[in-house]
């Protein structure tokens, strides 16, 4: 007879299913937590004042909010030359700030239960990396969202300082 523990974990991962955003970047398709989401938007549609950096790509105005915007395509592989006018920029509500996420593309929503989602073998130190989900005959890399966009990028020359 399965203990009270198994029951619960196997009535978790049979729950009811939670919304993800599917993505594209660099020709692979990402998945992160639907509530995580504030807004879609085109990439030209954002009012940009600013550039900076490699991979932040600026700040931008929406909705009268001032937020980073952050070049994922830099940041997952090299920069395309111009902007698709598929190009999105996801707009997230972490749990830190507001910011715009730079994307290849959104391509739709998707339900997965915990059961859905699997570890990704190897991939256990990358904090980021939820899993492996799959919806709809696709492969999807769940990631989230908070961990991935709370990485600070270190120069090389700062980490040899230390």
């Amino acid at each position: 007879m399965p203990s009270l523990t198994t029951q619960a974990a196997s009535a978790n991962a049979t729950a009811a299913p939670g919304q993800y955003l599917v993505f594209r970047l660099g020709g692979l398709d990402y998945a992160l937590d639907f509530s995580k989401v504030q807004e879609l938007r085109p990439l030209k549609a954002l009012e940009r004042f600013s550039s900076e950096g490699e991979i932040v790509a600026g700040v931008a105005v929406s909705r009268g909010v001032i937020m980073p915007i952050v070049d994922m395509r830099i940041a997952f592989g090299p920069r395309p030359p111009e902007h698709d006018p598929l190009t999105d920029v996801i707009i997230l509500k972490l749990s830190s700030c507001v910011m715009g996420m730079v994307v290849d593309g959104v391509t739709d929503i998707v339900q997965l239960t915990l059961g859905q989602i699997q570890p990704i073998p190897g991939a256990s130190a990358v904090e980021y990396l939820v899993g492996i989900g799959e919806a709809d005959g696709r492969r999807l890399i769940v990631v989230d969202i908070d961990k991935l966009m709370s990485i600070q990028k270190v120069k090389i020359g700062a980490r040899q300082a230390a």
